[in-house]
């Protein structure tokens, strides 16, 4: 699907995200924590990697995320303790080129059992990636390594495909467990599919296809549904935005029917309140999901792409 994806931009700098990563339900959140247990030990490198071991693995794997709570996955720099616990453990869940420092301690690792997610489904150039910003304003520089956009895991149809592959993985690495793996991963697969059905039916009919965030990270999401994400290239959260760039916004917003600008859960809303009240539009949150926290809308993925969900179908305008 061809989907029109335009970049406003303009000379603020890169804008710097925070997200953090919530503990899970059956997962240690604790970084430092010791593998060689009883179970499966699996290493996970941010929140989308760790929901999926811990969703899939169940009660027989035990999930240690290298990101912790209201840490930025960027700008991860793996301790000497972490690298002792991923030479321990049984498995590494990880996402290549979005943590550099992850990538490196993966490939210097002899853990037998090595899973990249990007490896389980296609990605493509979205966003930031367009019109050859990213290299200069975009402090995510080892997103733009591969020059493919890393976040498959919005798309709950690409994180579907990833869940399987990593089902696939655990059954073959733990074969004496295979059938709850693959029971599992069903089951996610089945919610998955559902989650992908509320969002193309909630999003079927709207006034507006046009969607502003202050990150680019919901390309694959746009495509998916038919959207085209406006990203606000290189916009520092806590900038003030120059009169041409708000100008440019306001034309844009009036001729393609926009209403909102939505910025993220753990990054200030400074900038984007100040591009909305000049604009005349309003702002909300559309959370990436590298992470959950206690101002997350949400516990976990589902709930947190529900929030998004209706997010979106507010702004667009539902028919």
């Amino acid at each position: 699907m061809n989907v029109r994806r335009r970049l406003i931009s303009g000379t603020a700098v890169a804008a710097v995200t925070a997200f953090g990563l919530g503990t899970l339900s059956a997962c240690s959140s604790d970084s430092a924590a010791a593998a060689n247990t009883d179970k499966f030990d699996v290493v996970a490198s941010f929140y989308p990697m760790a929901f999926l071991a811990e969703q899939i693995g169940g009660d027989h794997v035990n999930v240690t995320s290298l990101t912790e709570p209201g840490q930025e996955p960027h700008d991860l720099e793996i301790s000497a303790k972490q690298t002792a616990v991923l030479q321990e453990s049984d498995a590494v869940l990880y996402l290549k080129d979005l943590q550099p420092s992850v990538d490196d301690a993966v490939a210097q690792s002899e853990i037998k059992t090595k899973i990249d997610a990007a490896s389980l489904t296609t990605l493509e150039k979205h966003g930031n990636e367009v019109g050859g910003h990213a290299a200069e304003h975009d402090d995510h520089e080892n997103e733009e390594l591969s020059g493919l956009d890393p976040h498959i895991w919005l798309d709950p149809v690409r994180y579907s495909q990833v869940a399987e592959g990593v089902g696939n993985a655990f059954e073959k690495a733990d074969p004496d467990h295979a059938a709850a793996y693959k029971a599992n991963t069903a089951a996610l697969v089945k919610k998955l599919g559902a989650l992908n059905t509320q969002f193309k039916d909630g999003l079927a009919n709207t006034r507006t296809k046009v969607f502003v965030t202050t990150h680019a990270a919901f390309g694959y999401l746009a495509e998916r549904y038919g959207l085209t994400e406006e990203a606000i290239n290189g916009l520092d959260p806590e900038s003030e935005p120059s009169a041409a760039r708000v100008k440019e916004l306001e034309k844009m917003a009036k001729a393609d029917g926009v209403t909102t600008v939505f910025y993220e859960t753990l990054v200030s809303d400074k900038t984007a309140k100040t591009i909305a009240s000049d604009a005349n539009l309003k702002t909300d949150v559309l959370d990436p999901i590298e992470g959950i926290t206690k101002k997350s809308r949400g516990t976990d993925y589902f709930s947190v792409q529900e929030a998004n969900l209706k997010a979106l179908k507010t702004a667009l305008g539902t028919k």
